[in-house]
C-alpha cells in the first residue's frame, strides 16, 4: 500500500503555551495514511505563505520578512544550510533542481542548487511578488502590483546571455494583490491554463502562452489561496470569509473547452463547498492529495484540516501546531525518475563563471540489456565475434518483403519491354508507309 506524506510549515510563536508540542519547530513532515503520524520535525524555521519547497532530497523554506532560505536535508534530518540573498525573499518554488525565489523588492531570482550559479532579473514588478509558479518551461510571478508575469525557464538560464532578462509577456486583468497562483502540468499552447487569485474577489483562468483570459470567476469575499487538482479538472479556493470552493472546470457545463458558454466570461461562483468554524479561521493555505479525493487546509489558529471532496462530509481535525499554518505541501507518492539526485546543495554566488555540477547518479533499475552486456565486458565477447562472422559467411536469406519488391519489379520490365516492342513496331509500319509514297 502506498503511503501519502505531506509538510506543512509554520510562521510565527506558539499561540498557546502547549507543552505537548514540541518548541522551535517550524516544518513538519507527517505520514496521513495509512495512519496518521508526524514523520520528522525541523527546526528554527518561520516560513511566511507560499514560503516552502519540498524536492525528493530537501527542503527550501524562505523566512518571514528576512533575506534567507533556510534548506534542510530530508536524506539526513537535520539543516544542512543557512542561505542569504541580497534582497528579503516573499516566496519560492522549484523547478527541478532550480529554486525560483521572489523577493520583496519585485525581482526574480534562480538558484541552480546542483551548481551555485545564481540568476537575478531586473525588477520588473512595482511591488513585492507575492507568489511563483513553475513548470519545466515557463515561470509566472505574481505581484501586490495586481500584475501577473509570465517568463521562459530555457531564457532565463541561458548562458551568458547578453539581453536583460525580460518577461515574454504581462497578465494585467486583475484589479487588487495576486494571492494565488497554480499552474496546469500541460505544455501544450493549446491546452495549458493557470489560475490567478486575487484581492479583487475573483480569479481568472488564463492560457498564459497566448495572453488570453478564457473565464473570470466572481467571488463573495476575496480569495486567500488556491490549487488546482492533479489532474486539471477542479480548482480550489479559499475566501476570507472562511468558506471553501471547489468549482469543476470540465462538469456538465464546463468553463472551458468545445461545451462552454462562449458568450459567458464571468462566471459567478456563490455556492460553496464548505465553510469553517470562526475559532477555526479561513484557510491561508491549500493542498491535494495525489489521486484529488482529499483536501488539506491550513488555518491561523494552528489546525490542519482534512476534506473529504468525494463524500462532501465535514472537514475533521488533523493536526494543531499551535501556530499559524502558512504553508501544506503534499508528496508524490511515487519515486521520481531521473537519473541523478542532489545530495548536497551548493550556496549560490553571482561572482563565480566556472561550475561544478554536484550530483549522485542514481543506479539504474532496468532490465539488463545487451547493450549492458557488452558495455560491462572487456573487448568483443567470443558470442558476439561467432554471431558476426556466421553472418558474413552465410547469405542473406530473402525476406517475403524483398520476394515480393522483387516480383513487382520483374513485372514491371515486361511492361517496359512490351512497350517499347510496341513503339518500335509502329515506328517501323510509318516508316514503310512513308517510302511507298
Amino acid at each position: 500500500m502506498l503511503s501519502e506524506e505531506f509538510v506543512s510549515a509554520i510562521c510565527g510563536g506558539p499561540l498557546s503555551s502547549n507543552t505537548a508540542i514540541a518548541k522551535d519547530v517550524g516544518i513538519y513532515s507527517h505520514t496521513l495514511s495509512p495512519t496518521y503520524s508526524v514523520k520528522s520535525t525541523f527546526k528554527k524555521s518561520s516560513s511566511p505563505v507560499n514560503g516552502l519547497a519540498v524536492s525528493e532530497t530537501h527542503v527550501f523554506a524562505a523566512q518571514h520578512e528576512k533575506a534567507y532560505v533556510h534548506v534542510y536535508s530530508r536524506l539526513r534530518g537535520n539543516q544542512e544550510a543557512f542561505v542569504a540573498f541580497p534582497e528579503r525573499i516573499r516566496c519560492l518554488a522549484l523547478a527541478g533542481d532550480v529554486l525560483i525565489l521572489g523577493t520583496t523588492e519585485g525581482r526574480l531570482m534562480l538558484w541552480e542548487t546542483c551548481t551555485g550559479r545564481l540568476i537575478s532579473s531586473p525588477a520588473r514588478h512595482v511591488q513585492a511578488v507575492s507568489c511563483v509558479a513553475a513548470t519545466p518551461y515557463h515561470i509566472l510571478t505574481g505581484s501586490d502590483d495586481s500584475d501577473i508575469h509570465v517568463w521562459s525557464l530555457p531564457q532565463l538560464l541561458e548562458l551568458d546571455s547578453p539581453a536583460e532578462h525580460e518577461p515574454q509577456r504581462s497578465l494585467s486583468n486583475h484589479r487588487a494583490a495576486i494571492t494565488g497562483l497554480s499552474m496546469s502540468p500541460s505544455v501544450s499552447s493549446d491546452t495549458n491554463f493557470c489560475v490567478s487569485a486575487s484581492k479583487d474577489k475573483s480569479c481568472i483562468i488564463w492560457n498564459y502562452q497566448t495572453g488570453d483570459a478564457l473565464r473570470t470567476l466572481l467571488f463573495p469575499s476575496f480569495p486567500l489561496c488556491l490549487s488546482l487538482d492533479p489532474s486539471s479538472r477542479a480548482v480550489c479556493v479559499s475566501c476570507e470569509d472562511g468558506s471553501l470552493y471547489v468549482t469543476e472546470i470540465f462538469a456538465e457545463k464546463p468553463l472551458l473547452g468545445p461545451g462552454a458558454e462562449e458568450a459567458t466570461t464571468v462566471v459567478q461562483i456563490s455556492s460553496p463547498f464548505g465553510a469553517t468554524q470562526p475559532d477555526v479561521g479561513p484557510a491561508s493555505c491549500l493542498s491535494w492529495s495525489y489521486d484529488g479525493t482529499m483536501l488539506l487546509t491550513g488555518h491561523p489558529k494552528g489546525q490542519i484540516m482534512r476534506w473529504d471532496v468525494a463524500d462532501n462530509k465535514s472537514p475533521v481535525e488533523l493536526a494543531n501546531l499551535n501556530a499559524v499554518v502558512t504553508n501544506v505541501t503534499f508528496l508524490s507518492p511515487f519515486p521520481m525518475d531521473r537519473p541523478t539526485k542532489a545530495v548536497n546543495i551548493i550556496k549560490p554566488s553571482q561572482a563565480e563563471r566556472a561550475y561544478t555540477l554536484a550530483v549522485q547518479f542514481d543506479a539504474y533499475s532496468g532490465s539488463q540489456t545487451r547493450f549492458d552486456s557488452l558495455l560491462n565486458s572487456t573487448g568483443f565477447p567470443n558470442e558476439v565475434m561467432e554471431n558476426a562472422i556466421a553472418a558474413f559467411a552465410q547469405p542473406t536469406a530473402e525476406s517475403t518483403s524483398d520476394k515480393d519488391l522483387k516480383k513487382q519489379n520483374e513485372e514491371l520490365w515486361e511492361i517496359i519491354n512490351e512497350q517499347r516492342a510496341l513503339q518500335k513496331q509502329t515506328l517501323q509500319r510509318y516508316v514503310e508507309a512513308k517510302s511507298s509514297h
